[in-house]
């Protein structure tokens, strides 16, 4: 069957909200329409028509370049079988008005937009269409290509068993189908006659007295229903591996099979559609196949939002990035996850840092910039892979603004990395030990306290144990080997040694130089 048999929509409003809020109302193509292209005012839409060849309008009044209003009385001058809604806000009604003496079929306030609202001007529009006015009627004699419309569509469909067991006389039935959307020339109708033909061809070739159906087309996505014999089946997933390792850039997916045409629609849903969703999650393996997919890994647990949002507030940033880069890989392994929902999370995730930091008063600049990019490369990522990559990224984005520190003075962090020092210099100070205190890189810490201090961190350290020496040198009242252990040195003729290299003595002849004065 072709794409004519649902009832094609327009959208046309320049507020991307609305329009995204229009397509996720309903269940389109089960309520028999379905989305052929959208539009930001009404130049774009009159460019479109030809192209997409709409039954059915649905224009915002209010828009730049060219309102609802205008593109309503070309459109009925020059398309006048083209039904159209109108979307209006409250104090509009003039141009409201206007539009219906042009021929509009209905309109609909904003504020009152909801599935109900929408699927009731859908139907009334359709109604006045005569080709679809008798597709509310589901029973009687209806030719096979609306039957398998139907189906797929999810309505449940009367049909004599004579009429499909005419058109399909073979035993047991499958969905093939083929994903274009990682493809370079997946819009080029071209390439997708190409694809279709080398398709068709394969089934002519390897299943002799096979039945073959074309399914409604979706966004790069071209499928095919088959109806053949049991024996034939080993022969379609041969065929169909070799046909998918010929065709670089694209995946097919085979479902298991069936014998009853009324699973057609759950076929499709549950099986076909999910198959070649997991290709985001195996971008590397052209056929899809559920007998050939991995045991399913257990799901993780919810990401613990509460818990992530404290750690970073408390500057554990080596912990929570962990978390986050552990959980998105078990995710990422995790293949029955919707793909809109896995690259959701992403964005809520990339949100809620950059919300955090900022609050946290850390300078965001860059990371606010950049952020909207991140959005957009997640958005259109072909793999789970590419999107972890693009998470990962934003995260290292994430650290550098927290290691830059530019929130405070200069001063002040170096004030607090001195008195740490200078109150646990005693103790066995390493600069990974400091950095961790302080939530750093220990790289990051060292170039650090070297630009801002013009000395290293361990010349520092020393520098602050040797005149704590000189001090207990001068009280005389511990040993010099008791004093090495005092102030921080476990090996007593290291601290000999950086005693002398400091001071330009060793300890015991500083100390008689001191009794000397």
């Amino acid at each position: 069957m072709t794409v004519g048999e649902l009832c094609r929509t327009l959208i046309v409003d320049d507020e991307m909200l609305i329009r995204q809020g229009i397509k996720h109302y309903i269940h389109w193509e089960q309520e028999g329409f379905m989305i052929v292209g959208e539009a930001s005012n009404g130049q774009e839409a009159l460019e479109l028509i030809e192209a997409t060849k709409p039954h059915i309008i649905i224009t915002d009044i209010v828009m730049p370049i060219m309102d609802g209003e205008e593109l309503t009385r070309i459109v009925k001058d020059k398309y006048p079988q083209i039904e159209i809604i109108v979307l209006s806000s409250f104090g509009e009604f003039d141009y409201v008005r206007s539009t219906f003496q042009s021929g509009v079929v209905d309109y609909i306030l904003k504020p009152k937009l909801n599935a109900d609202v929408l699927l009731k001007a859908l139907k009334t529009a359709a109604s006045r269409i005569p080709s679809f006015q008798k597709m509310n009627r589901l029973n009687g004699n209806l030719p096979i290509g609306q039957i398998i419309d139907k189906l797929i569509s999810g309505y449940e469909v009367n049909y004599e068993p004579d009429v499909v067991s005419q058109a399909f006389p073979n035993s047991h039935y499958c969905l093939i189908g083929a994903d274009l959307r990682n493809h370079q020339s997946k819009n080029s109708k071209e390439f997708q006659t190409n694809i279709k033909g080398k398709m068709e061809a394969a089934f002519q070739d390897n299943l002799g007295q096979a039945v073959y159906e074309s399914l409604i087309d979706e966004a790069n996505i071209i499928g095919y229903l088959l109806n053949l014999n049991k024996k034939d089946l080993p022969t379609v997933i041969s065929f169909t591996g070799q046909l998918a390792q010929s065709i670089q850039g694209i995946s097919l997916a085979l479902t298991e099979e069936f014998t009853d045409l009324s699973q057609l629609g759950s076929i499709y849903k549950e099986s076909l559609v999910k198959l070649l969703g997991y290709r985001f999650y195996f971008p590397n393996q052209p056929f899809l196949l559920k007998a050939n997919l991995p045991q399913v890994p257990p799901k993780p647990e919810n990401f613990n939002l509460d818990w992530f949002t404290e750690e970073l507030k408390h500057k554990h940033f080596e912990v929570t990035f962990q978390y986050l880069q552990s959980y998105c890989l078990a995710m990422s392994n995790c293949y029955t996850k919707d793909v809109f929902e896995y690259k959701a999370f992403l964005g809520n995730i990339i949100f809620n840092i950059s919300i955090l930091l900022s609050n946290m008063e850390y300078d965001v600049t860059e990371l606010e910039n950049a952020k909207y990019s991140y959005f957009r490369s997640i958005d259109e990522a072909r793999s789970a892979s590419e999107a972890v990559e693009l998470m990962n990224r934003f995260t290292e984005e994430a650290k550098k603004c927290i290691f830059a520190m530019k929130n405070q003075p200069e001063g002040v962090n170096m004030k607090k990395l001195m008195q740490y020092i200078s109150e646990h210099y005693a103790e066995p100070l390493t600069l990974t030990e400091v950095a961790k205190h302080f939530h750093f890189n220990p790289s990051y810490l060292s170039s650090y306290f070297s630009t801002h201090n013009k000395e290293s961190f361990i010349e520092y350290l020393n520098r602050i144990r040797i005149e704590e020496a000189t001090k207990l040198l001068i009280q005389g009242t511990e040993s010099i080997s008791e004093i090495s252990g005092l102030v921080g040195y476990s090996d007593h003729s290291y601290f000999c040694k950086v005693f002398k290299k400091i001071k330009g003595s060793s300890p015991s002849q500083y100390k008689r130089k001191q009794k000397l004065r």
